[in-house]
């Protein structure tokens, strides 16, 4: 038994309400169970109880030992006073007020039947990978559709926090947010962090005065990243570090470190040195990105502003001095499907949120249209009879399962509350 399953039972009154007494025989009569905020403090507040024969307006307390109110110093603690109800699973001691006054007390136990504590304990068996696996294939679709559109948008919530700090950072460029969020996608998981440190060190306004030099590009982004320290004989590598060196003389920066880039593993179009040349690209061909991708409503609209390839030198080489056949190395529509997914949505939400602007329709548009991601989770859902058709879902079911299943939040899941109710 944990305590958030008493929150549920309480919260949503899953219990015999009609004859509810204190261990002292006081009726008690619910008029509002409180505020639910999992703040600091009391777990409900503002809640309206009748005790006998007496109205009562404050905060009630929840836990699975009336004597957790002491294990938890709460005797001591002044934002504890105002509680007018202590809900317990099992009485095993009186509680009392700072000022020795005693708190009723109601033990819930004695009034959930046991078709509830049933459904719980099947929810909560053990499990190979989340609790409710053998069940949630057969949730229905209403619930479970409206659940990963809740969870889609709390998902942009969180991502909105790392937006909203890079502002703060840049003095409120949203150029300069964007290029860090696209720098950090282009490295990938391996070299992410790096590429997001190369595009922090470099100022924005020095990558607005280079980017109609692609060459320039390519030199602050790999000699920022440690790709020109070596001495080489190739003639662009000697080009590159010429250039790197002059415009940290120019611009008056220091030399850039970042953490060494990852090449191990990777197939060789994700070769750091491909897309560190396609970001360059990308900003030598739009000097005003932001502007141009903030209000696009459709996946092929991107697509055509992110159609940009490496530079002329990487058509035939994927690392310095070592030359391989010619290809044309352009963005693939499912790595833009990628910065789509974790860069232009939540910077389009973030900005919307802003400028107070509803774009919610047009965000679920766009991911509708991209095929979801391909990952272990997405497939384990998969083998539980929960399918992604696009990325709108298989983004739900990231947080479904990183913010609820692995915190074992399944009081706080529309998933694990319709289980409760039908099992």
């Amino acid at each position: 038994m944990k305590e958030d399953f008493l929150h549920y039972l309480w919260k949503f009154k899953k219990f015999d309400t009609l004859n509810l007494k204190t261990v002292n025989e006081e009726a008690v009569t619910i008029i509002n169970t409180g505020n639910y905020l999992e703040l600091a403090g009391p777990d409900f507040f503002n809640a309206q109880i009748k005790i006998g024969d007496q109205k009562w307006a404050g905060n009630v307390e929840i836990h699975l030992k009336a004597s957790d109110w002491y294990l938890h110093l709460h005797e001591k603690d002044t934002a504890y006073e105002n509680v007018i109800l202590h809900v317990v699973w099992e009485y095993d001691a009186d509680i009392y007020r700072r000022n020795n006054t005693e708190i009723p007390v109601l033990v819930l136990k004695e009034y959930v039947s046991p078709e509830t504590i049933l459904n719980y304990n099947n929810l909560k068996s053990p499990k190979s990978w989340i609790y409710c696996e053998k069940q949630i294939s057969k949730i229905q679709n209403f619930v479970f559709e409206n659940w990963q559109e809740r969870l889609f948008f709390e998902r942009l919530e969180r991502k909105s926090q790392a937006i909203y700090d890079l502002l703060k950072e840049t003095n409120q460029d949203w150029e300069a947010v964007l290029f860090c969020l696209l720098a950090k996608n282009f490295g990938l998981n391996t070299n992410g962090n790096s590429f997001l440190q190369l595009a922090k060190a470099i100022p924005f306004s020095i990558i607005r005065k280079e980017s109609f030099e692609v060459e320039n590009l390519e030199a602050l982004f790999f000699g920022a990243t440690g790709l020109l320290d070596s001495d080489k004989e190739d003639v662009y590598f000697k080009d590159l570090k010429f250039r790197y060196f002059y415009l940290l003389h120019k611009h008056q920066i220091e030399k850039i470190y970042t953490e060494p880039l990852q090449f191990f593993k990777h197939r060789p179009d994700n070769f750091p040195t491909i897309r560190l040349s396609q970001l360059a690209g990308l900003y030598h061909q739009h000097q005003n990105l932001f502007s141009k991708i903030i209000g696009l409503k459709s996946i092929n609209s991107i697509y055509r502003v992110l159609n940009v390839s490496a530079s002329s030198y990487w058509k035939s080489h994927y690392q310095f001095d070592k030359q391989s056949p010619k290809k044309t190395k352009s963005l693939s529509n499912s790595f833009v499907d990628l910065l789509v997914i974790n860069t232009i949505i939540p910077l389009q939400f973030a900005y919307a949120k802003t400028v107070n602007d509803s774009i919610a329709e047009d965000l679920i548009s766009i991911l509708d249209s991209i095929a979801p991601e391909k990952n272990s989770i997405i497939e384990k859902f998969k083998s539980f009879g929960v399918s992604s058709k696009n990325a709108f879902e298989s983004q739900s079911l990231l947080q479904l399962k990183s913010q609820y299943c692995d915190t074992n939040g399944c009081m706080k899941c529309a998933v694990g509350m319709e289980l409760l109710k039908n099992n």
